[in-house]
């Protein structure tokens, strides 16, 4: 007897519905003979031993018999441990324990146990997108991984813990006798709950050239450096940027959630990422834990920063190659990993903030202590920072040592709050005006835009025009500064930005001036 359940496979961050099909001969033989094709691998095949254990420690008595599965489409590699549940249904149906005739209105992932529990998989919220997009309405899944598929509108998420659970709820779909209410998730309360964060900037004393360039940079979404000498602040001033950072839309949130599932890192018992990720690898991470890889891709830190905060503190103590795969994410926006079986793209939106020291010692510029290095020792030290990494980089700032008095001072300093709703008024400006791209483009294809540093050169020329005065300070810029025009494009967007939040439509003088005098750090810093 043939017998058809439905699954999916994670590829990148999307996924494809898979068919099991179940046949048995009906001729008994000594001991039951368990044949699968389709191209599974290791995880996959072995799941034969855990469906059987699972079937019989459940209370089911299958004869001994020839069982062929099939996985199709056959040309698709199929990996991981979800395929136990829809195997362990398709083979139930096959021997008529369910009285539905095939599972096409249900799609069904979860690891099987050997005593019949279900167990979490990572990539769900995938799937769940994959299946309403396929006309698929309802999804069996295990509780562990129900939250984050119960945020996609239009399909019903069923929660189950065990083999028995499964197949009770499908049989009563069977005679639509389902009493059992889906899972339901509100999306906007997870979104707009009071979001909290460990760290503020009323902490921070001083600092206060430092603070305006961070609340630039979180106002348009910039890339950020900081130069200074041990312990002026700069990864105190960094682990404060998330509670300055606009909130998540849902469409961002969506995104970023699923990047979080397929590398199983998602929490689940929030379901949806609502707050913008963080992340902060040491620098011995490799090349491959940051920009993703492996034999079937998986993301890596720039695509786990997604929509959120990459930090690499001390920078120059990266590996230089490490550095160097920074290069396409920050102007694409999407990482592509190649294999020989496959090339699969993430996403890798993100807003980059490096700190760094001037030089080994650290003391370089500094005015209250020596230097002790030599021009050939700072050399090395800063070329490890390449120039076109460099030139990535929307914003160089300095941030020097604080002094005494501003350390001891009892003048309580500007809040986050205060400083959030001035990028959160920002950011609503930037959003009205992209919404107009959005309504124009309507019907083609184009990536939403969510802040300024996203725009492209076409959008720069729209919405950057300078006065007289402003072009003739810019020219003068780039041709004393010698800088190029990646960084000229950048300072028209950061100048884009301040006045955003100045709340003014035009970019006056004082605005390119303010975003030219961010690029003073580039490498005639050093000089």
């Amino acid at each position: 007897m043939l017998f058809k359940a439905r699954s999916a496979a994670v590829y990148g961050i999307d996924a494809h519905i898979i068919d099991v099909e179940v046949d048995f001969s009906g001729v008994k033989r000594e001991e039951e003979q368990f044949a699968m094709v389709g191209l599974p691998d290791a995880a996959v095949r072995e799941s034969r031993d855990r469906v059987r254990a699972a079937i019989k420690n459940s209370g089911f008595d299958l004869p001994p018999t020839r069982i062929t599965i099939n996985l199709a489409p056959a040309d698709l590699k199929k990996e991981g441990s979800g395929f136990d549940l829809p195997i362990a249904a398709g083979i139930l149906g096959a021997y008529g324990a369910l009285h539905l005739k095939d599972l096409d209105d249900f799609l069904l992932v979860g690891e099987l146990g050997l005593d019949g529990a279900i167990r979490g998989v990572p990539g769900v919220l995938p799937i769940a997108v994959a299946a309403r997009k396929a006309g698929i309405k309802n999804l069996l899944l295990p509780a562990k991984n129900a939250r984050e598929a119960a945020v996609v509108d239009g399909v019903n998420v069923f929660p189950v813990k065990s083999l028995a659970e499964a197949r009770e709820l499908l049989n009563m779909a069977a005679f639509e006798a389902l009493t059992v209410p889906p899972l339901r998730v509100e999306t906007s309360h997870l979104l707009n709950e009071m979001q909290s964060f460990p760290f503020d900037f009323k902490d921070v004393r001083g600092q206060h050239v430092a603070k305006r360039a961070l609340e630039v940079a979180a106002a348009g979404g910039h890339n950020i450096l900081m130069i200074g000498p041990p312990g002026s602040g700069k990864t105190m001033l960094a682990k404060r940027l998330p509670s300055i950072l606009a909130p998540l839309r849902f469409e961002e949130a969506l995104e970023t959630t699923k990047i979080h599932s397929v590398a199983g890192v998602l929490d689940a018992d929030q379901g949806l990422v609502a707050h913008r990720p963080f992340r902060s690898p040491h620098h011995t991470v490799s090349d491959a834990g940051l920009i993703g890889g492996g034999a079937i891709p998986r993301p890596g830190e720039v695509s786990l920063a997604h929509n959120g905060l990459l930090f690499l503190d001390e920078i120059p103590e990266f590996p230089r190659n490490v550095l160097e795969v920074l290069r396409q994410p920050l102007e694409d926006g999407v990482v592509t990993i190649s294999r020989a079986a496959m090339s699969l793209s993430f996403p890798a939106r993100f807003m980059l903030a490096a700190a760094m020291n001037p030089c080994p010692c650290g003391y370089f510029n500094d005015k209250s202590r020596e230097c002790m290095c030599t021009p050939p020792m700072i050399q090395r030290y800063v070329s490890k920072v390449s120039g076109p990494l460099l030139d990535r980089i929307d914003i160089h700032i300095e941030v020097p040592a604080v002094q005494y008095k501003e350390l001891r001072s009892g003048e309580a300093a500007e809040g986050s709050t205060q400083i959030r709703d001035r990028v959160l008024a920002a950011r609503e400006r930037q959003h009205k005006r992209f919404a107009m791209i959005e309504e124009a483009t309507s019907g083609r294809r184009q990536k939403p835009i969510f802040a300024n540093a996203q725009m492209s050169t076409q959008q720069i020329r729209i919405f950057c025009e300078l006065s007289s005065d402003a072009e003739r300070i810019l020219e003068r810029a780039m041709q004393q500064q010698g800088l190029s025009a990646r960084a000229h494009d950048r300072i028209l967007k950061v100048s884009r930005t301040i006045a955003d939040l100045e709340g003014t439509p035009e970019i006056a003088v004082k605005h390119i001036a303010e975003a030219i005098q961010y690029r003073t750090l580039d490498r005639s810093y050093w000089a």
